[in-house]
């Protein structure tokens, strides 16, 4: 065998099937039953429902702008998926939960537009020891804003952390947003994102339930355990979420060398869980985007999506980050909802009716995952995430979203480290487009 890859998700795919088109004999091992890893649409209700990654985050410039179409995947524009101030309708309230009217909401996005000027050159300044809390206080200070006024965007930089990193605010790092440019709009998909990797998985040797536990290194190559047996190869791409990577779920022999065993352990894995409420009826605006709650009085809930579009049907998306993530994990289903409601409720009065249906993801405890995305923690730096890609002595490889810098978190960054992954190992550089090739070659 010439490569196994380890794992199906968009990162494992995009190499294998790059490998693949090149000539290239690969395997690929999968510990679930399913391909996709993060990217999971549930069609259980007879509609798409994304747990996963639902956005294309910025269309400019992206390869999936073009792959997207090239599979016949319909698309709707969506951009507020980047947790932004402004830019589409929002139904913006203030910390006493009243609606802003047009001139208050102007001068909220002028706030945070000024803050994030003044932010950008107080995190120049940072080193890789500050967090994000501090150079946002230094920030703040310098406004010379009033307490509530300042609270306020305090608030927002802590909920952005929480929806961008799946981690507190005080956990990440000054510089870890500095890759966080979106260029161009936002989609989401009505027929649902993993339409993508079960495309790109068509025609391949993808080995699903197949959990793998080892990866030694020899002058022969590569020997790959798994819970079934053992592969061989002259080389491996390992794709797992790095949560897994730093659980040490896999055993690596010899151990990895510090330039990769030290970015598994200074990045961070974020937790970012989705709780999606389908209603009898719609009770809010319409032609908004998103409904925010600002201030303190956005604590645990502050941002809820309307993602009406996707399912036709009146519903409501709203996340929960980093600690709070991590805690609704151990509440029930009921608990959660109920506490989401409360939350609709205190915004629109007791008429909220109760959802006639809802899914929460749990991503922090799913054992294949530990973990929604990666981050930039206070410590590390973006270089980590490329010097986690590797290679090992020229035979094994790390891809997925947490190995590249550029992009790290998102599913294009996923797609491309598979792409840079696959170059590696052949030697020379390979056009995306043979991704759709190779996939209608094998229809």
């Amino acid at each position: 065998m010439d490569t196994i890859v380890v794992g199906a998700g968009i990162a494992g795919l995009t190499a294998a099937r790059l490998l693949h088109a090149a000539g290239r004999r690969v395997i690929v091992l999968e510990a679930r039953e399913r391909v996709g890893g993060r990217m999971w649409t549930d069609r259980t209700a007879g509609f798409s429902v994304d747990r996963g990654a639902s956005w294309i985050h910025g269309l400019t410039g992206n390869p999936l702008t073009d792959l997207v179409p090239a599979f016949g995947m319909e698309t709707r524009e969506f951009t507020v998926g980047s947790f932004q101030a402004g830019g589409r309708p929002i139904a913006d309230h203030d910390a006493s939960r009243r609606l802003l009217d047009d001139d208050a909401t102007r001068r909220w996005i002028a706030d945070v537009d000024a803050a994030d000027a003044l932010f950008q050159r107080t995190i120049a300044d940072s080193g890789p020891d500050e967090s994000y809390a501090a150079a946002a206080e230094r920030t703040l200070a310098a406004t010379g804003w009033d307490p509530e006024r300042a609270d306020r965007v305090r608030s927002f930089y802590r909920h952005r952390t929480e929806e961008q990193c799946g981690a507190e605010v005080e956990d990440v790092a000054a510089h870890a947003l500095d890759e966080d440019a979106i260029e161009g709009d936002e989609v989401i998909f009505p027929g649902g994102f993993d339409a993508l990797p079960r495309a790109f998985a068509e025609g391949l040797d993808v080995r699903t339930g197949t959990t793998v536990t080892a990866v030694t290194r020899s002058a022969d190559g590569v020997r790959v355990d798994t819970e079934v047996g053992s592969f061989d190869a002259a080389q491996v791409i390992v794709t797992v979420p790095l949560g897994v990577l730093k659980a040490g779920a896999i055993t690596f022999t010899p151990a990895l060398p510090d330039a990769v065993a030290g970015p598994i352990d200074r990045l961070g894995m974020g937790v970012f869980n989705k709780v999606f409420l389908q209603f009898p009826k719609r009770f809010w605006q319409d032609g908004v985007y998103a409904i925010r709650q600002h201030g303190r009085a956005g604590f645990p809930w502050h941002s809820w999506y309307d993602v009406s579009v996707v399912s036709g049907e009146p519903m409501l998306l709203t996340f929960a980050g980093g600690a709070w993530g991590r805690e609704i994990e151990r509440r029930t289903d009921d608990e959660v909802v109920a506490s989401v409601l409360d939350s609709l409720r205190a915004l629109y009065g007791a008429g909220v009716p109760d959802p006639v249906a809802h899914w929460i993801t749990r991503w922090g405890s799913d054992p294949l995952a530990l973990g929604s995305y990666s981050y930039v923690a206070v410590g590390s730096s973006h270089d980590d995430h490329d010097a986690l890609a590797g290679p090992v002595d020229g035979v094994l490889h790390f891809a997925g979203e947490a190995t590249y810098g550029h992009e790290p978190a998102t599913v294009h960054g996923a797609l491309l480290s598979g792409h840079r992954a696959a170059e590696r190992i052949l030697g020379a550089p390979v056009s995306l487009d043979r991704l759709t090739r190779d996939v209608r070659a094998t229809r």
